[in-house]
């Protein structure tokens, strides 16, 4: 079983230098030591660099961290580096980090003593400037130590003092890093059954966290104890899906761990073949990873699969270099392992005295590691029923604190309770002022939008009232008058029916009039509303010549209709009615005797452009602005005198638009005019009127 830590390098520090800077394609690009190295040469060359400068300290521990098993030496170079920088510049923080990479380096050789003295250096640190997270982190490191040494009682010890810091900084990631170091203390006893117990408690806290990495590194370690156990296919269950994440995001010294543990399952089945197999792509992992407690048991590994396979000579030679290793770095269950198998391969090829030598090596280091073993699981059982006895009588004095606190406890309660009280109050009057602040300006706005409307509304009633009085008005009290005329006799029937044409001429301008009023006015009123159909353009528009044909005649102006058949428009046929009416009485009243009058309609893709066109006196840039503004009144006097109430254009814009067209006009005096339009097109039957 690997153990598990989390670095006291992995800041927010990198994240925000990466930022800073811009490195974030870089890093997704290549490996995130590269990333490292190259962000510390863009520091370096910058013109103001500064050594001491604690993003630079950071990115160098950074960056031994990640060097730590790929070149050790890098390690400790590159922690020496940043401490003397940081001392230089008092950052604590850099000191700290820096020890604890020097303090790796010494426990990844085997030097143990020396690794707890850095790593003791750099707790007294964290602990002067009380980062409570980073004493877990060193605590955990010590505890790791302390486990290699054979230390069970201390390494229990210390994980379960740092269980309670974790809980109470509620550091669900160290909380789930120490329950699965405490499983590998009991794995490691061959004590299973408790093992599992804290795997279990492992794997509900990595659910809360949601970290994959990390389910996949508890996945490995707990697949390796399923193998020690003999469970197999809880062992391949676990190694397969850790290796998937493993492999997705390049993590090269788990998945060599992952791999071994895989080999270790097979080997456990005596499949040999497989067993090497899956042995050899960890070793192919470690030429580029420096583990030397790792590469041991993978040595070890390979050379059963090869004395399984009755090759031998490769089993001793993998057997030699894991015992040389072991020996080095104090690691003596796998020296054990190393002797086992090199008393095994000297045996068979006949050589009693080196198989004796390693058979004697061999028992005593088992005798030795049974013994110990037996009483470190005592040591164990003792610490953690003392731990338990120590937390018992914690919270025994903590009960006996709070009882004589319970006074203090209830009148700060009363108090706050007052205070809740009143909070509430001040609250509801707060709610209640801002509620009826609320009312108040929904009714403010809503007299402001009543008085616009009413304003609007009045207008409307002047602008009505001032055309019924003079442009109706006058035309009616003529006919009045004319009639009162010959009813009195003052005129015989003869001279009144000279006034016939001109009656008639005045009655239909007033009913024209009348027509424009009423549409004007229900569409100021929002009463008129607009139902569209198919309407031939065609039709209509000979309609209306039809019913302006005499007032043509009587100017002698030509009408040419060249909108063709199956023009056919999507929109309310009465408004249109009313917009080419408006549009051709325009043009006739402003064009002279003998003039002519086009109409035509160009298709566009989704629309029809009808254009009303004379050859009449034109219209001057500054009245053409003002044509379709609705608050306009502008009447002008035909060629003829004849008289509008100003209303026709304004009425002619609001019902284009309510059909969703659109209405301009292009005049240059004296040349005539061109009123144009669009409307949309014809619809398919299947699509519903809007």
């Amino acid at each position: 079983m690997r153990i598990k830590r989390i670095s006291l390098l992995n800041k927010l520090v990198v994240s925000f230098v990466v930022l800073a800077f811009g490195f974030t394609q870089v890093q997704s690009q290549i490996p995130r030591r590269d990333s490292l190295q190259y962000q510390i040469q863009r520091l370096k060359s910058k013109t103001d660099f500064n050594p001491q400068d604690s993003t630079f300290i950071t990115l160098l521990n950074d960056l031994g961290n990640e060097m730590r098993y790929f070149n050790s030496d890098s390690l400790y170079l590159l922690s020496k580096e940043a401490y003397s920088y940081s001392s230089s510049a008092e950052y604590e923080y850099g000191q700290s980090s820096s020890l604890v990479g020097i303090g790796n380096y010494y426990e990844d050789q085997g030097d143990y003593e020396e690794a707890i003295k850095y790593y003791q250096k750099a707790l007294k640190i964290v602990k002067d400037i009380d980062d409570k997270n980073e004493i877990l982190n060193i605590e955990n490191s010590i505890a790791n130590v302390y486990y290699y040494q054979g230390n069970y009682a201390e390494s229990l010890s210390r994980n379960l003092e740092s269980l309670e810091l974790a809980s109470e900084l509620g550091n669900n990631k160290m909380l789930s890093i120490i329950n699965e170091n405490i499983a590998g203390l009991y794995a490691d006893q061959n004590d299973f059954e408790q093992a599992i117990q804290f795997f279990k408690i492992v794997k509900k806290i990595n659910e809360q966290i949601g970290d994959d990495i990390n389910s996949a590194e508890t996945m490995s370690n707990l697949a390796s104890v399923y193998t020690d156990m003999g469970e197999l296919e809880y062992a391949m269950y676990n190694i397969n899906s850790s290796i998937s994440i493993f492999e997705k995001h390049k993590i090269m010294d788990w998945l060599a761990f992952a791999y071994q543990v895989k080999g270790k399952a097979y080997l456990k089945s005596k499949d040999y073949k497989w067993a090497l197999y899956w042995y050899k792509q960890s070793e192919m992992l470690h030429k580029n990873i420096e583990d030397n407690r790792g590469e041991t048991t993978l040595l070890n590994g390979i050379a059963e699969a090869y004395l399984g396979r009755d090759k031998d000579d490769l089993a001793e030679e993998y057997a030699l270099k894991a015992f040389e290793i072991s020996e080095r770095i104090k690691f003596h269950e796998e020296t054990q392992n190393s002797a086992k198998i090199l008393y095994q391969t000297n045996k068979n090829k006949g050589d009693y005295k080196t198989a004796l030598a390693y058979h004697e090596l061999f028992q005593t280091l088992h005798d030795t590691i049974s013994t110990n073993k037996n009483e470190k699981s005592l040591t164990m059982l003792i610490t953690k029923l003392d731990f338990e006895k120590q937390k018992e009588k914690l919270i025994v004095e903590n009960e006996k604190a709070l009882a004589s606190q319970k006074i203090y406890i209830y009148l700060g309660l009363f108090i706050l309770v007052i205070f809740l009280i009143v909070t509430l109050i001040v609250k509801r009057n707060e709610k209640i002022q801002k509620k009826l602040n609320i009312e108040l300006y929904n009714k403010t706005a809503k007299l402001v939008h009543n008085e616009m409307e009413l304003r609007e509304i009045n207008e409307t009633k002047d602008k009505l009232f001032s055309i019924i009085g003079h442009d109706l008005r006058g035309p009616i009290g003529a006919f009045q008058g004319l009639l009162q005329l010959y009813k009195n006799g003052e005129i015989d029937s003869k001279d009144f029916l000279q006034f016939i044409p001109k009656l008639r001429s005045d009655i239909d301008n007033i009913s024209f009039t009348l027509n424009n009023l009423l549409s004007w006015g229900r569409t100021q009123m929002n009463g008129s509303t607009t139902k569209p159909s198919i309407v031939s353009l065609e039709n209509l528009i000979k309609e209306n010549i039809n019913l302006l044909e005499e007032t043509a005649k009587v100017k002698g102006i030509r009408i040419n209709n060249k909108v063709k058949v199956n023009t056919l428009c999507w929109s309310d046929s009465d408004h249109i009615d009313i917009v080419i009416r408006n549009l051709m009485s325009n043009a006739i009243k402003f064009t002279p005797e003998g003039g002519q009058i086009t109409i035509n309609a160009d298709e566009h893709s989704t629309s029809w452009e009808i254009s009303v066109c004379d050859t009449g006196v034109g219209i001057d840039t500054e009245t053409q602005e003002k044509l379709f503004n609705k608050n306009s009144n502008i009447t002008t006097y035909g060629t003829n005198n004849e008289k509008g109430t100003g209303l026709g254009l304004t009425l002619c814009k609001e019902l284009i638009e309510k059909n969703k067209g659109k209405i301009w006009v292009e005049s240059v005096i004296p040349n005539g005019t061109c009123f144009y339009f669009t409307l949309p097109k014809m619809r398919s039957k299947l699509q519903k009127a809007g």
